[in-house]
């Protein structure tokens, strides 16, 4: 039998297993909360590899070794900052965030619950956030069908691009549309697991290939002697000091990021916070380990074997298709496609509500029934994965390009209003609206310049700026409420509850 046949036969059995978890989510799946945040019923360990899978799409298993390979651990400094903002995220926003949303009007979005939390009766802030939602995560929806159509170019002989892309878009389109956040989140407990197996496996295979680690060190060392230096070989400059904030940077991003906190708020209480942050780091740290050591041992392995790499965000495909029997790397290139279709399918869900949650039922003067809601949703979930898949026809940009510039508008725009609701009793909704639009607006303009301090990921000015606005324009604003101050006090509660 060919190559090609067991990787038919690998990718036909993921495809089948994600449906079939789709069409179970679906049949448990009766109201527009359900649809939406799972009735808030996650339990710890789905959460901690829902959060995960969602957050790390294609560019873990693309993105982020084809940078070290290219560049070296340089790039490494993403990872560092990725897992210092994940525990952070976990330890201070999950828990309160899970009881504040509940504790305010029972907010099920992220929009909804800025407008709840500052008692925001403009609707402004509201409409702007879901706004931003839409516009961020297009383009984020887009990376992901990008990174699919360019796994098939790569896994098939005459794979094409507009093919795969379509292949990976319907079936992830199929799970999501039915199954909402439900079944958004159980795919991503089995996609979580592919692809931390995967991304440990196959550096591990290939050092075994290459002759051992102090042979794949030595042929590392003779392509590139600065590969395995933190400061690319240049000493601590400004040119590498931007390099090194630009990654911790990175870290910042997790507060602001909806598919991700989302998971937050459907947990079964704010105590299962504590749990779900130990499965989650765990994860998180195994899984960018292996990326970072997949990028280095690459290095080695294509030198060794004298293969051509025309792109290097294919080089843990590339080994994976080389050194294993051809049923394990169509496992393996199936952790790719679960890499990327668990980020797709919880940011198409967030785009849903954002329509029907926030803008929708904002613009309907009357309430909408709850079949029409859930019908709604999914019309929406259909839409938006149209648009992106226009966007993603022509790609014009690497997928870790397209997801750091989506991460850093959400991370600007997002992360310190999330961080200021939460602990700021004083936050108001003018100040979170100004914080949302200097943070979105410090990004678009930031990444538009080049030289110098431009280089910088815009990310980390954009959030720093934001910050100050918010809090500038909240204490100018700032007017007592009763109600502000009870939901506050009693949430703080319910995270100390056991």
């Amino acid at each position: 039998m060919s190559d090609q046949f067991w990787l038919y036969i690998a990718l036909g059995i993921y495809f089948a297993a994600m449906l079939y978890i789709g069409y179970s989510a679906y049949k448990k799946t009766s109201g527009h909360e359900d649809y939406m945040l799972g009735g808030r019923d996650l339990p710890a360990w789905v959460a901690a590899l829902s959060a995960g899978a969602s957050d790390m799409s294609g560019w873990l298993i693309m993105g982020l070794p084809g940078a070290i390979y290219l560049t070296g651990l340089i790039e490494a400094w993403i990872a560092i900052g990725l897992t210092i903002g994940a525990y952070l995220n976990w330890l201070v926003v999950a828990p309160r965030l899970r009881a504040y949303t509940q504790t305010s009007e029972n907010s099920i979005t992220i929009p909804s619950f800025f407008e709840n939390r500052t008692k925001d009766k403009t609707r402004l802030l509201r409409v702007v956030s879901a706004i931003i939602i839409l516009v961020f995560f297009t383009l984020y929806v887009s990376s992901g069908m990008v990174a699919g159509g360019k796994f098939f170019v790569s896994s098939f002989d005459g794979g094409n691009y507009i093919v795969g892309m379509l292949l990976v878009t319907a079936v992830t389109l199929s799970y999501t549309l039915f199954g909402g956040f439900l079944g958004a989140s159980l795919t991503d407990v089995v996609q979580g697991i592919m692809l931390c197996v995967a991304v440990l496996v196959v550096p591990v295979a290939a050092v075994i290939a290459v002759g051992g680690w102090g042979e794949a060190v030595s042929l590392i060392s003779t392509v590139n002697p600065t590969q395995f230096d933190f400061f690319g070989g240049t000493g601590l400059t400004s040119v590498t000091l931007i390099g090194i904030l630009s990654g911790l940077a990175w870290g910042l991003g997790y507060f602001g990021q909806p598919h991700i906190i989302v998971r937050f708020m459907a947990l079964r209480t704010p105590q299962a916070a504590k749990t779900a942050r130990r499965i989650g780091v765990g994860w998180q740290v195994l899984s960018l380990t292996g990326a970072v050591f997949a990028g280095l041992i690459g290095v080695a392995f294509i030198q060794k074997e004298g293969i051509s790499l025309a792109d290097p965000e294919l080089v843990l495909l590339t080994m994976a298709q080389t050194l294993l029997h051809p049923l394990l790397a169509g496992l393996v290139l199936a952790a790719v496609l679960a890499a990327i279709m668990s980020t797709f399918s919880s940011q198409l869900i967030v785009c849903s509500s954002a329509l029907v949650e926030d803008l929708y039922k904002v613009l309907k003067k009357t309430p909408p029934s709850e079949k029409r809601l859930v019908l709604l949703g999914r019309l929406c979930v259909l839409g938006v994965a149209i648009i992106a898949m226009l966007l993603a026809i022509n790609p014009n940009d690497t997928v870790l390009g397209l997801v750091s510039f989506a991460w850093a508008g959400f991370g600007a725009a997002f992360g310190p209003i999330v961080l200021l609701s939460l602990y700021w009793r004083k936050l108001t909704n003018w100040g979170a609206l100004a914080g949302m639009v200097v943070g979105t607006v410090t990004v678009f303009a930031w990444g538009a310049l080049e030289g110098g301090w431009f280089e910088l990921y815009e990310l980390l000015p954009g959030f720093v700026l934001a910050l100050i606005a918010a809090v500038v324009v909240s204490l100018a604003t700032y007017k007592p409420n009763a109600d502000i101050d009870r939901e506050f006090t009693e949430t703080g509660t319910l995270v100390v509850l056991k």
